[in-house]
């Protein structure tokens, strides 16, 4: 009987921590916004940027449209001139989605979430809290973002 309820209890609670663990994608994915934070943290754009497709069809939406790595990078430039006009990111509210392909291989996913800038100076970019949502395909150079959406 004890035996036939611990087998019981282990079908019941290890599908459940499986389901819960991240996917190593999910993981890889989380890693890099982690180092798109800390670069950002530390002032480092061009570091913040390695999350994106350096391709000229990356695009970026806030109050324009933006195509192309290096319009994105020079929007980021020059809306955040300076360390405090950068301030402090954090984001939350995390949620990652993996979308499989036909195949099964995952190949892109979906990442919202919040972003949040503790500063005490403002340039171009007036937003200090706002919503986002990304699109992130699998490359050869691993995750990266090839469409923002950040309001």
């Amino acid at each position: 009987m004890n035996r036939t309820l611990f087998a019981l209890a282990l079908l019941l609670v290890v599908p459940a921590l499986h389901a819960q663990a991240p996917s190593a994608n999910e993981a890889a994915i989380r890693s890099v916004i982690a180092a798109q934070v800390a670069a950002w943290n530390r002032g480092d754009i061009p570091a913040f940027m390695q999350a994106y497709e350096d391709s000229p069809e990356t695009t970026f939406i806030g109050t324009t449209v933006r195509k192309g790595y290096q319009p994105i990078l020079e929007r980021y430039r020059k809306s955040y001139a300076s360390r405090d006009q950068m301030g402090t990111l954090t984001f939350s509210d995390l949620a990652v989605r993996l979308l499989p392909g036909s195949s099964g291989k995952v190949d892109y996913a979906i990442v919202t979430g919040r972003f949040h800038l503790t500063r005490s100076t403002r340039g171009e970019a007036t937003k200090d809290d706002g919503i986002f949502s990304l699109m992130w395909r699998k490359g050869p150079h691993g995750w990266k973002i090839i469409l923002d959406h950040t309001s």
